[in-house]
């Protein structure tokens, strides 16, 4: 009885929402064609997941080449404070997006997710070509810090990726942001580390008195900035998902009645709460909760980034693995493809089944025991040390794409769309800061880790991975209640 209701009601729903269409409203002809064509928009997905590689990649295309750029730069006295003067560099990026995101945010809800998406590819182009011609410690912290400061992507797109698609591919959606971002920040640094140094690297093709000789880190940042190049020419084509127009009371109103029969009872109470919150983002609870539980998980990922390279290179008698660049640079080459794999023929799945909440707490469980068993992986030896190292990285990496694409879920659904793109540039703006004190922070902690290698408690690399876990415990224990507030069309799977 209630299928064939709602079925009747899905004609006349149809019907009125024609009738709501506004001519010219470029937020209105992605809503017509959603509502014609209920299968999943390829073409906009291809949008979401080069828009977001295109920010995630400059990102962390500099880590394996900043410890000799800022060498040859001359600003560090000793060796020893080389790491210093690079953490201001690697920092410089997130702070100049932690203090410009909720601004980008908003500017796209009022001009569009389009122009702020376009502005800031460009923004990528130009920044990281000139990052890449540092002749000075100063250009090189000023371009990374424009860069951050004028790159607005993450925010937006994730807002059009909610809305270019039905609600029923919103997971797929959203899990092609986390694939994009994650498999940026490897394939960034592969890139970074194979094409740093070209004069040395192959004195065949690029003589020390070239160009590439003279400018010995731009190659890298110029490959990054073509493709930039590519992505913002073909952004001209990209579909604006914004609506320009007001809708009446009366006309909303209207169309809410007849969604009612479609909707469930207790959605329909989500949805009205949402409203009363629209004024301001910092009231709506189940907005704040998530962004807050998506800050601490992604503290923790870079946390994590940070300590697994160093963890990995250093020496067995540190608690490491003795390994070289090239074989951690496998590791993530292995860890990227499996994201790939996992986020679009899995994770979707598994979303559907157990829902952004239940998800992102089973993840956060099994990554505990994962994050435990990292330093006994000291005491193996070849071929079976890069067996577990990759079966543990690729775990522990799926894990974590799996609980920031639950928070992302949350935060898309807990506001109206002209909030989405402000509501996103404030989860940046949390996320940068506490992504930009991670390395820092990360770094002290596992330089006095390895001073206390005959403590008692958790000694050498085990106080790293212990500390990881109990981030990785407050993480889990905020997604219940009463901090975490769930959405009504989320309780029933809780």
């Amino acid at each position: 009885m209630e299928e064939e209701e709602g079925q009747s009601s899905a004609p006349l729903l149809e019907e009125k929402q024609q009738t709501a269409w506004v001519e010219g409203c470029p937020g209105c002809a992605v809503d017509r064609r959603k509502a014609a064509n209920p299968g999943i928009p390829y073409g906009s997905f291809i949008y979401v997941w080069i828009v977001t590689l295109c920010t995630a990649l400059p990102i962390s295309s500099l880590f394996p080449f900043l410890y000799f750029m800022i060498r040859d730069l001359n600003v560090a006295k000793r060796t020893e404070d080389i790491g210093f003067y690079a953490g201001f560099v690697g920092a410089s990026f997130m702070f100049g997006r932690c203090l410009t995101s909720t601004a980008w945010g908003i500017a796209a809800d009022r001009i569009g997710r389009k122009p702020v998406v376009m502005f800031g590819i460009f923004s990528v182009v130009v920044f990281n070509t000139l990052f890449g011609l540092s002749v000075s410690y100063w250009m090189a912290i000023v371009t990374r810090f424009l860069l951050g400061a004028l790159n607005g992507l993450l925010g937006p797109i994730k807002a059009y990726a909610i809305e270019v698609c039905r609600s029923e591919h919103e997971a797929l959606a959203l899990s092609l942001v986390s694939t994009a971002w994650g498999i940026g920040l490897i394939i960034g640094p592969a890139l970074g580390g194979y094409l740093a140094l070209p004069a040395e690297n192959f004195p065949n093709i690029f003589s020390p008195d070239s160009f590439f000789g003279r400018f010995p880190y731009f190659l890298p940042c110029l490959c990054t900035s073509v493709f930039a190049a590519v992505v913002l020419i073909s952004c001209i084509w990209m579909p604006e998902t914004l609506h320009k127009h007001k809708v009446s009371e009366n006309e909303n109103q209207s169309i809410e009645a007849l969604e009612a029969h479609l909707i469930d009872p207790k959605e329909k109470v989500e949805e009205s709460g949402s409203l009363d919150t629209k004024k301001s983002l910092f009231k709506n609870w189940p907005l704040m909760s998530s962004i807050i539980i998506y800050c601490i998980f992604s503290f923790h990922d870079m946390a994590y980034t940070e300590v697994f390279s160093l963890w990995a290179e250093s020496d067995k008698k540190y608690g490491g693995l003795s390994l070289s660049s090239e074989d951690v640079g496998q590791v993530l080459a292995v860890t990227g493809a499996s994201l790939l794999v996992y986020q679009l023929l899995l994770y979707p799945r598994i979303n559907k089944v157990l829902g952004p909440i239940n998800s992102s707490r089973i993840a956060a469980i099994l990554c505990i025991p994962i994050l435990f068993a990292y330093p006994y992986m000291t005491y193996l030896s070849q071929p079976g040390l890069s067996i577990i190292l990759n079966i543990a990285s690729v775990i522990k990496n799926n894990l974590s794409v799996t609980i920031i694409t639950g928070t992302f879920i949350l935060q898309n659904n807990a506001v109206p769309q002209d909030q989405r793109g402000a509501a996103n540039g404030l989860s940046m703006t949390g996320m940068s800061f506490f992504k930009a004190v991670a390395p820092a922070g990360a770094g002290m902690v596992f330089s006095w880790a390895q001073k206390r290698q005959h403590s008692f408690f958790f000694p050498g690399d085990q106080m790293v991975f212990f500390l990881l876990n109990v981030i990785e415990l407050l993480g889990l224990v905020l997604t219940f209640k009463p901090f975490l507030a769930v959405p009504e069309q989320y309780n029933n799977r809780n």
